[in-house]
């Protein structure tokens, strides 16, 4: 103890230096919006560093993970070319003079720090602005949707993860089409909840919980989950639904950014309806 305070006191100036010193950068960042950007932006950058050096190092550890995940999308893929389907009847011509425009564009990303275990829990993709990334699109991985992108800077993008209590996605039945919103508890990693759905409706355990398309975030028909559990609580109208998740969000390593060409337009004309009915 003597040798600390004896420390303490021959170095008292350097400390009380080094207080003055952080106390005069708070007053700068925080009175002048110029200083504060760039430390921001700095610091920002040096944190997207440090995340992908570490996730290099984790990333050995997760091969098994990523081939199995790899290996189920090559599947679905697989069965969405021509080839998989079998020609019925004999020889068939259809006719389709539909042009069609593509509506959904995907960007591949590495997750480079991810959180599970927090109320709200957020993800950093290692693309940014220059990328193309934007506020506001939507994140999937190989099995599901991850969450929607929240801030972007040149190199990096940070995303509000499912595992969020103000993250809401639109979701439906498989079965029924019958929607509401999936949300998560808050609790288990695994588990959220399906909000909205009419307790008139047939369910039951294992229906598949999937994207309605009615948001301009995500493409309709993307499996969401499983109904883990049910209840229909007395003198309400709606069910209480526990799903689990079909991405295991302890696992993640790459994803896509999923860009809508006619994402700012159909918000457009829906925030101009709102504002009519008000």
């Amino acid at each position: 103890m003597r040798n600390l305070i004896a420390f303490i006191s021959k170095y008292s100036f350097f400390f009380l230096f080094l207080i003055l010193e952080v106390f005069a950068f708070y007053l700068l960042f925080r009175n002048n919006n110029f200083q504060r950007t760039v430390f921001l932006n700095s610091t920002n950058k040096v944190s997207g560093n440090i995340y992908e050096s570490y996730s290099e190092w984790t990333d050995y550890l997760d091969l098994s993970v990523v081939n199995q995940q790899l290996a189920k999308e090559n599947s679905r893929l697989r069965e969405n070319q021509i080839k998989a389907y079998q020609r019925l009847f004999g020889e068939n011509i259809m006719v389709n003079d539909t042009i069609y425009k593509r509506k959904y564009f995907y960007t591949k990303a590495k997750v480079i720090n991810n959180s599970i275990n927090k109320q709200n829990n957020y993800i950093t993709l290692d693309i940014g602005a220059s990328n193309g990334v934007k506020k506001g699109m939507g994140v999937i991985g190989p099995s599901g949707v991850v969450g929607v992108v929240k801030d972007v800077s040149t190199h990096f993008s940070s995303v509000l993860s499912v595992l969020h209590r103000s993250a809401k996605i639109s979701a439906r039945l498989k079965n029924t089409n019958y929607f509401g919103s999936m949300q998560w508890n808050g609790e288990n990693y695994q588990v959220g909840m399906l909000l909205d759905i009419p307790n008139h409706v047939d369910i039951s355990k294992g229906d598949t919980i999937e994207t309605s398309g009615y948001s301009a975030t995500f493409p309709e028909g993307i499996v969401l989950g499983t109904i883990l559990g049910f209840e229909k609580p007395d003198g309400e109208n709606f069910y209480d639904i526990s799903i689990k998740f079909i991405n295991d969000f302890k696992h993640l390593t790459h994803v896509y950014v999923v860009k809508n060409n006619y994402q700012l337009e159909q918000q457009s004309l829906e925030e101009k309806s709102e504002e009519q009915n008000d």
